[in-house]
């Protein structure tokens, strides 16, 4: 047995494993991950936070006690918070409101400062935000999106452990979300010049398709992008695609390094998400699964016999309050419930029963302040449509567009904000609208008091020439065009399953 001994938790970056599916892989294709959580803070973000950090500290443009400073939706800044902890450096980190809970936690837990900017300012307002402090306080700005320091770290480490761990089999296809784009162009033309056959495959938001779009991104003389790129919608890959393409992946399109991009639907990266916890025991974010998804269909048109790697960037435990985990329960449901009374001992009070007794299903409580805040919100006068809602959510948005183009006034109460998730009032609300509509989905629509329904029944009200008399009946009148067809603005993979 060997025994390491590290200097520092920085020399354990880096060198993570790369396992091979077996129940979620094709037969005819031999499907494999690289599994990023294995990082000792969780993500391949610790690879760019090293690397940007040290390379700052060779040339000189990070000083000895200088503050760093960087925008982030938290791996990297959680990387960040690490490096900095061990060798420091003050951090400030901003990130945008929506994204996850506990990322904002971890930073602060290691030290870091984290600045919250509004959601509705997207990625482009907390870069900005970044670059404003910078300036004003003399601070190191790392610059994750255009720095190239960070596709220098993959060249360095991620291709060179990919080309060993596949040796002489070689590698067909290596799929990655785009992210910063420093995973992309650092492996990609690693594998270009050693591995020329590998193709490489660019994963991204379905309902945010900005690397196949033909409006190119608009950026500053520092690589900084200059506005928000017009096809980004909200999507549920915290760490993909920002608000606009970074400088490092644009330079990746240009570049000729990627060989196809792949659209991945938000809803399809959280089943696999979930898939590869319970099917193959890996525990990862959103954004593994989107890969994943990804991979199988790149494995759908490739060779027999060819061999797919798929980067899965972190670890699960990062999402606990995101809808990753909404499914997940912290009371025993009905069948463990079941379980635990087959046996007399430990029943928590309840009173003896035969085995084969079914218990009557626990109803979880809803706070009385959840209650009353769906009451006054459905019972507003002054606003009589209402939709409970998620920011990121691809249904969401596909209504909030819609009644926008309809000419319809309405209320989105964001249930996944900073503001919502203080002390678990989101969460609550959720009980509450699910014990008031019987509908554990969201969005869910309210028109003058009136549940309409989620985001696909007041679609297909409207198609059904339903919603304009709802609207009416409720005092409102819609300003735009009523002869829109409600269905196409849903995402495209429902949309397009709907048709058929």
């Amino acid at each position: 047995m060997t025994t390491r001994i590290y200097k520092s938790i920085l020399d354990t970056i880096g060198n993570t494993p790369i396992v091979r599916l077996a129940r979620l892989a094709p037969d005819d294709v031999e499907l494999y991950a690289k599994l990023e959580a294995f990082n000792p803070l969780g993500s391949v973000k610790d690879r760019l936070a090293l690397g940007v950090i040290e390379a700052a500290e060779r040339d000189g443009r990070l000083m000895p006690g200088q503050t760093v400073i960087e925008a982030t939706s938290g791996n990297t800044g959680i990387g960040l918070a690490m490096v900095c902890a061990r060798k420091g450096y003050p951090l400030v980190i901003v990130m945008a409101e929506s994204f996850s809970v506990e990322r904002r936690k971890l930073m602060r837990f290691l030290g870091a400062r984290v600045v919250l900017t509004p959601a509705s300012e997207k990625g482009t307002g907390m870069v900005e935000k970044a670059r404003e402090l910078a300036a004003a306080h003399g601070w190191f700005w790392t610059r994750q999106f255009e720095n190239e320091a960070n596709a220098d770290v993959h060249s360095r480490t991620t291709a060179r452990e990919i080309l060993c761990d596949f040796g002489g089999m070689g590698l067909d296809y290596f799929v990655s979300g785009a992210g910063t784009g420093g995973t992309v162009k650092g492996v990609a033309r690693v594998l270009r010049s050693e591995s020329p056959t590998t193709k490489i495959i660019v994963a991204e938001p379905e309902n945010a398709p900005m690397l196949t779009s033909s409006n190119r991104q608009a950026y500053r003389s520092d690589g900084t992008p200059a506005t928000s790129h017009p096809l980004f919608r909200p999507h549920p890959m915290q760490g993909w695609s920002p608000d606009f393409i970074p400088r490092l992946t644009g330079d990746a399109l240009d570049g000729g390094l990627i060989d196809a991009i792949q659209p991945v639907s938000g809803a399809v990266a959280l089943r696999l998400a979930r898939a590869l916890a319970r099917q193959e025991g890996i525990f990862c974010g959103i954004t593994g699964g989107a890969t994943l998804a990804a991979a199988l269909e790149v494995a759908k048109t490739a060779p027999k016999g060819s061999r797919i790697l798929f980067m899965v960037p972190d670890t699960g435990e990062r999402y606990l309050s995101t809808p990753l985990f909404e499914a997940i329960g912290q009371e025993m449901d009905a069948e463990e419930t079941t379980i635990s009374n087959s046996t007399p001992l430990c029943r928590f009070g309840a009173p003896a029963t035969s085995p084969a007794a079914a218990p009557a299903t626990a109803i979880e409580p809803v706070p009385a302040r959840a209650r009353d805040f769906v009451a006054q919100a459905i019972g507003n006068p002054e606003q009589p449509v209402v939709m409970f809602a998620l920011e990121w959510c691809e249904f969401s948005w596909a209504v909030r567009r819609f009644l926008k183009d309809m000419g319809v006034s309405f209320r989105s109460v964001d249930l996944d904000s900073v503001a919502m998730q203080a002390e678990g009032l989101g969460a609550d609300i959720r009980k509450a609208l699910r014990l008031r509509t019987g509908e554990p989905t969201i969005p869910q629509i309210f028109i003058g008091g009136v549940h309409a329904g989620g985001a696909v029944d007041v679609l297909t009200r409207h198609d059904r020439g339903e919603l304009v008399a709802l609207l009416r009946k409720a005092g409102v009148a819609p300003t735009g065009d009523t002869k829109l067809v409600a269905q196409s603005y849903l995402p495209i993979w429902l949309a397009s399953r709907s048709a058929a």
